[in-house]
């Protein structure tokens, strides 16, 4: 089964994309870093995957991958 989440904000620049799944990385100012952390967590102990896809300027699609039982 795959989700899609998409927006239309800023997007995510190509440096920081290999970080966002790590633990307190976050480009906020008041952020704590652990949203897709935990959001990640989860779905891999569900035997799924997160992937995203964003172009700067232009938002974020994050597709949720998780198996069929």
């Amino acid at each position: 089964m795959v989700t899609a989440v998409k927006d239309n904000g800023p997007g995510i620049p190509p440096e920081h994309l290999p970080l966002i799944f790590e633990p307190f990385f976050t480009t906020k100012k008041n952020g704590a870093g652990l949203g897709l952390t935990i959001s990640q967590k989860i779905v891999t102990r569900q035997g799924g995957r997160i992937e995203v896809r964003s172009q700067v300027g232009q938002g974020s699609c994050f597709y949720v991958y998780l198996p069929v039982t």
